[in-house]
């Protein structure tokens, strides 16, 4: 581990201060690009983190509501969790989609991905779009209690661009749908529900 480069770091030494199922929490020593010596920690994620954006023949998108521990304040988000690295990610967004919702999708394709925070952690999202949806019986986890709505995807829109969505899969998948739609390059039997006029209020 000594020496060993990481851009322009090096890396001097490495310490787990932190383990879970979930994330590790190391260390580093480090010295900086401009040759000072000094630590780096980074919180290394043991899951994928997934999204979906499942949209109906009606053009409607299924929005989940949760309080989210962290931030100590209810959350609409588009499904979404996290999948074993080393998992086919559309395999985990699946499993997802049906365990939050219970929407089964027939269709799906790649929507977006990206990494969510890359100062201080290595999670990377994969998320997809998924249409021709059967409805069937959600089965969260016992650690999940979960709303279930409804909405046109202008209104997702709306609710992106005024801010009462903070979740960031929620909106990556949501601005890059939309900028997808209008270049032509969203599946195609979507694409016309991603282009509906913004909702006004």
């Amino acid at each position: 581990m000594t020496g060993r480069k990481i851009g322009p770091w090096t890396v001097t030494s490495a310490r787990t201060v932190f383990d879970n199922p979930w994330i590790r929490v190391v260390d580093h020593g480090v010295v900086h690009p401009n040759g000072a010596e000094g630590e780096y920690g980074v919180v290394q994620f043991k899951n994928i983190a997934i999204g979906v954006l499942p949209i109906d023949a009606a053009g409607k998108v299924t929005l989940v509501g949760q309080h989210r521990f962290p931030h100590d304040r209810y959350s609409w988000e588009l499904p979404e969790g996290g999948g074993p690295v080393g998992i086919d990610p559309l395999i985990s967004a699946r499993r997802e989609l049906e365990e939050e919702t219970g929407l089964a999708a027939a269709s799906w394709a790649p929507l977006v991905a990206f990494d969510i925070s890359n100062s201080v952690t290595d999670e990377r999202a994969v998320c997809f779009y998924a249409w021709d949806l059967t409805q069937g019986a959600a089965a969260p986890e016992a650690s999940e209690a979960l709303t279930i709505k409804k909405v046109p995807f202008n209104v997702l829109l709306e609710m992106v661009m005024k801010g009462e969505i903070t979740d960031s899969l929620t909106i990556v998948m949501t601005l890059s749908a939309h900028a997808q739609a209008l270049r032509g390059e969203a599946p195609a039997p979507i694409s016309g529900s991603l282009l509906a006029p913004a909702a006004r209020t």
